[in-house]
């Protein structure tokens, strides 16, 4: 067969593969918002039969045949930015054993059942020895992945292609202490004043909505709904976002919406061209969050946007409790004490994912023992934040994601915080008077910017070459340093 036959018949294997792992994300949207209740049990053997589907069609001898018999010189960029990822993930799937991956998928199924209970009842004891069980899973899994290089870096590279460890660590390395000391300076100042009242739910759906059709969402292809954790869903032309709300905090629905919308803007921005392909979708983990983060931080909870969202919060609820624009910025960023990463501002959100890269990279490499994992958190912590843990649940029993088997996903958040702060930087060198138009809640400078330089590139590009590209300069934690001290310098007076 020849080249042009091999490549057409993969990429055609490659979009009815792409269909269905759509499918299957309609489902797991279904059961986190309408799903009834009594649906669960069949949902789990609708998901399941659909996950074996999918499995077999990603380990299919053909897949490998047609692999071979394609000239990648002959291809244009774009096709050979489809076979590298299509060789990539085929490489992966077929390099762990059957038995392996059913193995991950049991164990972790259970685990997550575990920590729920666990974290309910603040037991760390209780959930040690399926987390073992599942880190020694995982630590099996990145052997057969990684050849002669690390451990950590072959599970890093399911998240973030191409990244490694090394580099993180210098990364973060820079990045903490000047977040510590950040941290201190802000917590000596007086705290802001916070909003007061009642916010009823139908108000803030419609505020948020407004937001998300201020932020470019568009709704002919997508949804908004209600879940317990914001989530975005889908490629293409079928995004849906979910928010949440808490009748005394409305800038929790707010940002969350903000949030998902950035992940969502990115999926429906994607060319056209490269729908159910491999370079339909974001690139990376890191990439997926700068989005979601310069949406939510850089834009949506600066001065200029705040002070328009302000007027249209007085609109909507009335006096909350703050009456100008520089008490509203200053609520809306406001730092204060606290054991959430979740709920973490912007200048502690980073601490809490450089303790957990620490930890469970010791974990992968053997040089930290779950049994001991509580002891380590608790004083990471400690030096960091100042204060210690007050149970469990507010420590190393507060996320899932090991649990789930999910190491080397903690770090993409910072990444994405450092992508976002180039970003950012780029954004407003190209767009000058982005300012001005965001004080009016026009966002339209800044998000075709980012759809143009990055967003419709998909999958095109690697992770790191996408940013740099967008931005013109390499990558740095500097911008973000430079963001993160301008900005509570001016609100805190420091």
């Amino acid at each position: 067969m020849s080249t042009s036959n091999s490549y057409q018949a993969l990429m055609a294997f490659q979009r009815e593969t792409e269909a269905l792992a759509q499918v299957a994300g309609r489902l797991s949207w279904d059961q986190e918002t309408v799903m009834p209740r009594g649906s669960a049990e069949q949902r789990g053997d609708e998901m399941a039969a659909m996950e074996h589907v999918l499995h077999a069609r990603r380990v299919a001898p053909e897949v490998g045949d047609w692999l071979s018999g394609i000239d990648e010189a002959s291809l244009d960029e774009v096709g050979r930015a489809q076979i590298r990822h299509i060789r990539h993930n085929f490489d992966r799937a077929t390099k762990v054993p059957a038995r392996l991956a059913s193995a991950l998928a049991r164990t972790i199924s259970r685990a997550q059942m575990v920590w729920v209970d666990a974290s309910k009842a603040g037991d760390v004891s209780a959930f040690l020895p399926v987390l073992t069980e599942v880190l020694a899973l995982r630590r099996e899994e990145a052997q057969a992945l990684a050849g002669d290089g690390p451990l950590y870096d072959a599970l890093l590279d399911d998240y973030e292609r191409g990244a490694k460890a090394s580099e993180l660590e210098a990364m973060f390395g820079a990045l903490r202490p000047r977040l510590v000391a950040l941290r201190e300076a802000v917590l000596a100042r007086p705290e802001p004043q916070g909003v007061s009242g009642q916010f009823e739910e139908d108000l803030q759906l419609r505020l948020s909505r407004e937001v998300a059709q201020a932020f470019g969402y568009d709704l002919s292809r997508g949804r908004i709904d209600m879940a317990v954790h914001p989530f975005s869903s889908g490629s293409g032309d079928d995004v849906r976002i979910t928010t949440r709300t808490d009748p005394k905090d409305p800038f929790n629905c707010v940002y969350s919406t903000i949030h998902e919308v950035g992940h969502a803007s990115y999926e429906q921005n994607v060319d056209p061209a490269y729908r159910l392909t491999p370079l339909g979708s974001g690139v990376s983990m890191g990439v997926h969050e700068s989005q979601s983060r310069i949406y939510e931080n850089q834009l949506g909870r600066s001065r200029a946007f705040t002070s328009w969202l302000f007027a249209r919060m007085r609109d909507r609820f009335g006096d909350f409790g703050i009456d100008d624009e520089d008490s509203f910025y200053a609520a809306v960023n406001r730092v204060k004490k606290g054991y959430i990463r979740t709920e973490a501002d912007e200048i502690q959100y980073n601490l809490h994912i450089m303790l957990r890269f620490d930890l469970e990279r010791a974990l992968i490499a053997g040089d930290l023992h779950p049994g001991d994992l509580e002891a380590a958190w608790n004083d990471r912590f400690e030096a960091d934040f100042g204060y210690p843990v007050d149970k469990p649940a507010h420590g190393v029993l507060q996320d899932v994601h090991w649990a789930a088997g999910l190491f080397g996903y903690f770090p993409t958040y910072s990444l994405g915080n450092v992508y976002a702060g180039c970003l950012n930087e780029a954004m407003r060198r190209a767009v000058p008077d982005v300012d001005d138009r965001l004080s009016r809640g026009d966002t339209g400078p800044a998000v075709v910017w980012l759809r143009e330089n990055l967003q419709r590139h998909g999958g095109l590009y690697r992770p790191r070459e996408v940013i740099e590209r967008a931005c013109g300069f390499p990558l740095s934690e500097a911008p973000l340093l430079s963001y993160l001290e301008a900005k509570f310098g001016d609100i805190y007076g420091l």
